[in-house]
């Protein structure tokens, strides 16, 4: 069992290295907690440090890891519980007995995991912001809360953001651990604006670590492996390839990239969708694809042939990773109206891409004011919006001055270097927290 050690600069000095202890619902795939979690534990890797996972999906190797099934958001259990707490204001006893059984059983596996890796640092990944699985969140709460151990909070976005948790009978709860104020934890967000809320609607002082994408990584280009992309989907040389890195999800505003390939009326224009629906429902894909059909465009939907890594289908039939697409296409659209941060973004930045954005919140906030040149719209599109894409496709020369710049900014402001000074910080600060208290 973990017992307060004294303050991380002792610990490293003893030993060299932290080992540092990952917690979350999920660590597999794309979405924006598992891309993150990776590159902060690359950067505490070089530091010296050894990561370790848990979570109930994990794509980590086994010696490293502790897959415990119940802790995923998606399963039956956790889906069934959350039906019946959010969207009403009272809950049946047996739900609060469920709570207490499954975070009781949570609490047992986080306090393995703690041991069997001797693990001097906690890092939950999101399961602290957002009830998506309301018991793994009491447990984590109450283990570091039992045994004092470091923890930082790694919060990528509030359940205050999102509609559907507004509406709950789990508030006692939520207020204890959603996030929870324990001496030991460090609060981290990932934008201005959530900093802003979580201290005005909690009272708790956070960091802000952007997101963000490693510059001295070179597979930006059209490589071996990535070279037949436009032949194995059919697309000529010629063809225009316009990507919405994204889920099918309708707070991406796919609508309006459907929207401008229609008004910029130029020949073999091709709309990329990369990713499917996921786990929030059809009716949206459903309606993007009538209008699609409506408008004429030609739109192509490439999760079948996508995967995390270069592969092979069953078939035979080569599969790309995302980033294998990047340096096929011509601009990068990104209308979102809601984003935590906006990973997308500087990933078409890092392959100098240009780039269409909705001004949603974030960027508006954050990204915006560091000087990035984009084909900005505010929630619909204009003429000089549609002019502007035009000009970028059609002049090759506005386009890389375009590019250039913002590859420029965003290595500046988002790249590994910005995040290994502010993690080490933080462990800084923990230190110097750890010294007072002795």
């Amino acid at each position: 069992m973990y017992t307060n050690k004294g303050s991380t600069r002792e610990l490293v000095k003893k030993k060299g290295r932290l080992n540092i202890g990952f917690i979350s619902t999920r660590f597999a795939g794309t979405d924006g907690v598992s891309l993150e979690s990776g590159k902060w534990a690359a950067v505490l890797e070089e530091f010296g440090h050894s990561c370790f996972w848990f979570a109930g999906v994990l794509d980590k190797d086994a010696s490293v890891s502790l897959c415990v099934p119940e802790a995923f958001f998606n399963h039956p259990d956790n889906i069934k519980l959350n039906k019946a707490v959010f969207g009403c204001k009272t809950r049946k006893r047996n739900h609060t007995d469920t709570i207490r059984k499954t975070a009781d059983y949570l609490k047992d596996r986080i306090y393995a995991f703690i041991q069997d890796y001797s693990l001097d640092l906690l890092i939950p990944e999101n399961c602290l912001a957002i009830p998506m699985h309301i018991p793994l969140g009491v447990a984590v709460t109450e283990v570091i809360a039992e045994t004092g151990i470091p923890a930082i909070g790694h919060h990528h976005d509030f359940w205050w953001e999102r509609p559907r948790f507004l509406i709950n009978a789990v508030p006692e709860i939520i207020q204890q651990a959603f996030p929870p104020d324990l001496h030991s934890m460090h609060h981290v967000v990932i934008n201005s604006m959530i900093q802003n809320d979580l201290a005005s609607k909690r009272g708790l002082s956070s960091s802000i670590i952007y997101n963000v994408i490693d510059f001295d990584d070179t597979s930006n280009n059209i490589d071996y492996d990535n070279v037949h992309f436009r032949e194995d989907f059919g697309f000529r040389e010629d063809d225009i390839l316009i990507l919405q890195p994204t889920r099918i999800v309708s707070r991406k505003g796919i609508e309006q990239a459907i929207y401008l390939v229609k008004r910029l009326d130029l020949p073999r224009v091709k709309l990329l969708i990369s990713h499917s629906a996921g786990d929030e429902g059809q009716e949206y894909l459903d309606w993007i694809l009538e209008t699609a059909r409506n408008q004429e465009i030609d739109v192509h939907l490439l999760y079948n042939r996508l995967d995390e890594t270069r592969s092979f289908d069953d078939d035979g039939n080569r599969l790309y990773s995302l980033w294998d697409i990047y340096p096929h296409v011509d601009l990068v659209t990104y209308p979102s109206v809601y984003e935590g941060f906006g990973n997308a973004f500087l990933e078409a930045v890092f392959f100098k891409k240009p780039i269409l954005v909705n001004r949603y919140t974030v960027y508006i906030v954050d990204i915006e004011p560091k000087g990035f040149d984009v084909i900005a719209m505010d929630g619909f599109l204009t003429q000089k919006t549609v002019a502007d894409v035009k000009r970028v496709l059609t002049d090759p020369g506005a386009k890389k001055r375009m590019v250039d710049k913002n590859y420029k900014l965003a290595e500046q402001f988002f790249s590994y270097s910005v995040l290994r000074k502010k993690l080490a910080a933080i462990l800084d600060d923990f230190s110097y927290d750890y010294q007072k208290q002795e």
